[in-house]
């Protein structure tokens, strides 16, 4: 499956498209005026939906309060910003409410605002919009975001008129994000068994993580309501693959997803402020990384799990990377079914994947969650003296979603 989706990215074609891209992981590593580097790079602990310490926050509250503690942490004066996208996926009103909590947290009128929704993806799709909006000079600097509140705002159950219905893959494109995982599980052979395995790896080394306090070094403490909160309240410590086997299936009676073996719904936000190297440099700013491309595909509705497996190789072929030249991935575990195909199928050691857990155990706030994958990353690059992070996400309808980081910050 790799090579042949390899195989569909003709090397040639994207030479041309992309001359001006830095190729192979000693260019990539080079430091340019126009590159797109990231100054600033935090997140909100993540809260359990419905149960845990955001399930009353609403999105404009959420982005209010991590809009104000970057100000506070970083002493950017907010009128030189000239741009801020949100990714977000289900809030009512996505925009009037983003720029309502930018400006209540003391960014100028002055400074625009964007909204984009790419559902599972959405918090790196604001990335690229920030980034491409600098790499073209049309700004110099900006904040990408990532938020969302599962508790408050569910996904919503997509309708479609029976003309549209009756396309087979149209309907498969509308369908529960559970159905998905169970038929990925059914067409490539992925056991109740295995899918528990991959996700004892993820509950294990979160309750690692937290236990070891790593994670406060990428999250940024929030104040709402007078209280200020600093620490994951989704990860379970404690879990066995005996505790994972006990449950019962989530979306089918018959099926092998489950509470424990797919991600959780969570609450939460995160933000990155991205620049020229140029501006950086002129400014003084601390340069943790920079942006190098992203890529964006498409495959078949029902199986939207297995795209990263597709979105990777794409990615790579951009860049002229090797699987090799990756030190860490942050691929993101929607479901262990599908996240146990891409890990096999990609044939990368699972040892560079979310080693400190991913949304299994963390949760799997839509809109944050290709926001947080950056900002969990590039702090793992920097604790290991690293350089090339690859995030890639499935995306909601049937995409796929991945992308390329170099650390720049050292130990």
């Amino acid at each position: 499956m790799f090579a042949r989706l390899v195989a569909r990215c003709p090397a040639r074609g994207l030479a041309r498209t992309f001359a001006t891209l830095p190729r192979g992981r000693t260019e990539l590593l080079v430091k340019r005026p126009d590159d797109v580097v990231i100054t600033f790079a935090k997140r909100t602990a993540l809260g359990r939906a419905r149960k845990g310490q955001l399930k009353d926050i609403p999105v404009d509250e959420l982005l209010h309060a991590l809009f104000k503690a970057t100000l506070e942490k970083t002493k950017l004066n907010p009128a030189l910003l000239e741009d801020i996208c949100v990714g977000t996926c289900h809030p009512p009103s996505p925009l009037y409410i983003s720029r309502a909590a930018a400006i209540a947290a003391g960014i100028p009128v002055e400074v625009p605002i964007s909204t984009v929704n790419r559902l599972c993806s959405s918090g790196l799709q604001s990335i690229v919009t920030i980034s491409n909006s600098v790499r073209t000079q049309q700004i110099e600097l900006g904040m990408a975001v990532g938020v969302e509140s599962m508790t408050l705002n569910p996904r919503p159950t997509p309708e479609i008129v029976p003309t549209v219905a009756q396309n087979a893959q149209a309907h498969d494109c509308v369908q529960p994000m559970g159905w998905t995982s169970e038929m990925v599980a059914r067409a490539y052979n992925v056991p109740r068994q295995k899918q528990d395995e991959y996700a004892l790896i993820s509950h294990t080394r979160a309750a690692k993580a937290v236990k070891s306090g790593i994670f406060s070094e990428e999250i940024i403490p929030i104040e709402v309501r007078g209280t200020v909160i600093s620490v994951d309240d989704t990860v379970r410590p404690g879990v066995t693959l005996e505790s994972l086997a006990g449950l019962k299936p989530a979306f089918m009676e018959d099926g092998a997803s489950t509470a424990g073996n797919s991600s959780g719904i969570g609450d939460g936000a995160a933000l990155c402020i991205l620049t020229s190297r140029a501006r950086a440099e002129k400014e003084g700013w601390q340069v943790l990384g920079k942006y190098v491309i992203s890529a964006f595909v498409g495959v078949e509705p029902r199986y939207m799990g297995i795209s990263p497996v597709a979105a990777i190789p794409r990615v790579l072929a951009k860049t002229g990377l090797q699987k090799e030249d990756v030190d860490i991935w942050e691929i993101n575990e929607a479901f262990a079914s599908q996240f146990a195909y891409c890990v096999e199928q990609l044939q990368v050691p699972i040892e560079k994947i979310n080693p400190n857990g991913g949304s299994i155990a963390l949760t799997h706030p839509l809109g944050m969650t290709g926001t947080r994958q950056v900002v969990t990353g590039l702090a793992e690059l920097k604790r290991r003296g690293g350089d090339i992070l690859c995030t890639s996400m499935c995306i909601g309808s049937g995409m796929g979603g991945a992308a390329i980081f170099v650390n720049e910050a050292r130990p």
